[in-house]
């Protein structure tokens, strides 16, 4: 498993790939953390008059630049399958299921400091930013509560990364699995909410957007309203959802040939 784990993290850092997604990740993460803070700065035209914690608009800008490591996941996966390399891959290392196990534990440290770093980056930055005169909004930037939402963050990003891993093993495909994907985690919420039904809204505040948005205890959702459960049903379902995707991605591993 340590060499399985050492041919994937010396696969993911030789490639240019990994580092424009990084830094896609970064440069979506920041500037829409300030909009979305600006945009949280006030409420009917009216200035804010309660305090913006720093990392709320970070949280929700989330929903966009999870897509950058997501690309970067799916690539983990799908780059192998369309030249061949996987072939290589599994001739090195029999045994499937620690292929898999080693691109999801590669991808999950990736992507988790690279939420934490960008999520940072985007709280100071928006602070910095909507503290001054021409924005005027009351914002706080408290260290004990800005380590656990950048941690949340981390976690969600890592959880979004390795359910990306599975999808992508199990479809082999770059267009389908980031169809898919786009689709469970943002995609399918957006059409959900345009039909206004009462019962499918509910039934997707279960899928893995919401449920991320739950675990890190956003209070910004598509829907205009607290999160229906706590915290810790947000990471059940968001660990679900994750299991889901690596037992389809190692069954169809198993089953068929590179």
């Amino acid at each position: 498993m340590r060499r399985a784990l050492a041919a994937e993290w010396a696969k993911v850092w030789s490639v240019r790939a990994t580092w424009w997604c990084l830094a896609a990740a970064v440069t979506l993460m920041v500037p829409a953390s300030v909009t979305v803070g600006g945009a949280l700065g006030s409420r009917n035209g009216e200035p804010r008059t309660e305090v913006l914690p720093a990392t709320e608009p970070v949280v929700a800008a989330s929903v966009f630049a999870q897509f950058a490591l997501v690309a970067l996941a799916m690539l983990v996966v799908t780059a192998e399958y369309s030249s061949g390399g996987m072939r290589v891959t599994l001739q090195a290392v029999p045994v499937r299921g620690r292929v898999l196990a080693a691109k999801a534990l590669v991808v999950a440290p990736v992507s988790f400091v690279t939420g934490v770093v960008s999520g940072a980056l985007g709280a100071v930055l928006t602070t910095l930013l909507l503290g001054l005169d021409a924005f005027g909004v009351p914002v706080t930037l408290n260290a004990g509560e800005t380590v656990a939402d950048l941690v949340r963050l981390g976690v969600f990003f890592a959880l979004a990364g390795v359910l990306t891993v599975g999808a992508g093993t199990a479809l082999r495909s770059a267009a389908g699995t980031l169809t898919v994907v786009f689709m469970l985690m943002l995609g399918l919420p957006l059409l959900i909410m345009m039909t206004g039904s009462a019962a499918l809204i509910e039934a997707s505040m279960r899928l893995p957007m919401f449920a991320g948005l739950a675990f890190m205890d956003s209070a910004e959702n598509l829907t205009g309203a607290p999160m229906p459960y706590p915290w810790g049903e947000g990471l059940a379902w968001l660990l679900g959802w994750t299991a889901a995707a690596l037992v389809a991605g190692y069954v169809v591993l198993r089953r068929r040939d590179a």
